[in-house]
């Protein structure tokens, strides 16, 4: 390329005023709330925050014979559900963890999915 040459970036000046850099549809830009629309800008509602089940109980014993209570806890492959999702505290969430891992030890309940029955399911 020679210097005397203009320098050609390989778009034409009607693509700005297409809108193709910041306008609708652009491939970097923020999502759009809708078609055409600004940014969406939070929820519908506010969510409510999770208190601790055993903590609202003062439960001081998370009993692994409790198999009902324990099958609150978890999904329906088997896994434990996560914090976030029962609200459980970090002491608490260890502490039913450690129940559940013995129950499942004594076969009161499931490693998987695969070894529920379809009466249990």
């Amino acid at each position: 390329m020679a210097a005397d040459e203009p320098f050609e970036s390989g778009y034409s000046d009607d693509y700005e005023e297409e809108g193709g850099y910041y306008g609708e549809g652009s491939p970097g830009g923020r999502r759009q709330g809708g078609p055409g629309g600004p940014p969406r800008r939070g929820g519908r509602f506010q969510a409510r925050r999770k208190v601790c089940s055993f903590c609202v109980d003062k439960v001081t014993l998370i009993d692994y014979k409790d198999v009902g209570m324990l099958q609150r806890f978890l999904d329906d492959h088997g896994k434990i559900k996560a914090r976030r999702k029962t609200g459980t505290c970090a002491r608490h969430q260890r502490r039913l963890a450690l129940s559940i891992k013995r129950a499942r030890h004594l076969a009161l309940l499931p490693f998987t999915a695969g070894h529920l029955s379809s009466a249990e399911r």
